[in-house]
């Protein structure tokens, strides 16, 4: 099948985003392998893994957007999800083993109150089930020949943490905002521990990523690519002239006042078309370099 066309690249290959509503069942690099087959090219990423058994917004880069996914992979997340309490399982989700029970008696407000102290900057300890490589070996490659190694916390951040009753009174619906890198199974998990007990998620459900949200979203088979200018929602957007394209399409190093930016970056820079030609960061002194050139 050939490339589908789009109004940034007219007639020839596709390079823009794609927003999935992520099915149950499937693998992100699932997802990536249909879409190859879909779009009819092999360049295409995804943003941020989704569980298997997870569902909800997956970021794809095709064609050259696959170079703006380091910096997708950065934005926060929002989730939402059921946490059960007084059942472990060795994957902290659903899909796995139950490891143990605990007989639990739950308070709302206490509920609430042993929340609160996982928002803001945290560490939390990886899962085995996880991508996280630890001497160049991924964890869930080692707990699938039941091997468990240490892992050192790793700094996140929570922004928003909310835990509601249901009529069960051992489940509870919660809504997270957090840092790229969070694991919400060991948010839910964590919780249950601090309550005197433990506790696994279910349903997860990924609402956002950055700007992009679940109604931004198409299904695998009705997918859709956006130009790489509508990637950097969210982003602080520099546009220029044709003078200043001409430099940045070369890689130049400018002046930060000539893009006028300040601070941390990335900046998104469009051209007078609209069209995204680099992402650039700070490089010295009142200068900044392109991380990425998107034009030739």
């Amino acid at each position: 099948m050939g490339g589908r066309r789009n109004k940034e690249t007219g007639d020839g290959p596709i390079h823009g985003v794609a927003i999935v509503d992520k099915e149950p069942g499937w693998t992100s690099h699932d997802v990536v392998a249909k879409a190859r087959g879909i779009l009819g090219t092999r360049k295409i990423g995804h943003s941020g893994t989704l569980d298997p058994d997870a569902t909800g917004v997956l970021v794809l880069g095709v064609g050259r957007a696959t170079k703006l996914l380091r910096f997708l992979q950065l934005l926060p997340k929002t989730y939402e999800c059921d946490i059960v309490f007084g059942v472990e399982t060795h994957t902290l989700d659903a899909a796995g083993e139950v490891t143990a029970t605990h007989d639990m008696a739950l308070d709302p407000a206490e509920v609430a109150a042993q929340t609160a102290q996982f928002v803001g900057a945290i560490e939390q300890i990886p899962p085995m089930v996880s991508a996280v490589k630890i001497d160049g070996k991924r964890l869930h490659e080692l707990a699938r020949k039941g091997i468990e190694v240490e892992r050192p916390p790793r700094p996140v951040t929570v922004y928003r943490y909310d835990v509601t009753p249901t009529d069960d009174p051992l489940v509870y619906r919660a809504v997270v905002d957090c840092s790229s890198g969070t694991y919400v199974r060991v948010l839910a998990a964590d919780l249950g521990i601090a309550l005197g007990g433990g506790a696994h998620l279910r349903n997860l459900r990924r609402t956002s990523v950055g700007a992009f949200t679940l109604a931004d979203c198409h299904t695998l088979e009705d997918v859709t690519v956006i130009p790489m200018s509508e990637a950097v929602r969210g982003f602080p957007v520099v546009r220029v002239d044709a003078e200043v394209e001409a430099q940045i399409r070369v890689g130049a190093v400018l002046d930060a006042e000539l893009l006028g930016v300040s601070g941390k970056g990335p900046w998104p820079v469009l051209g007078p078309e609209g069209d995204l030609l680099a992402m650039y960061e700070p490089y010295d002194t009142g200068r900044v370099k392109p991380v990425v050139v998107l034009v030739g």
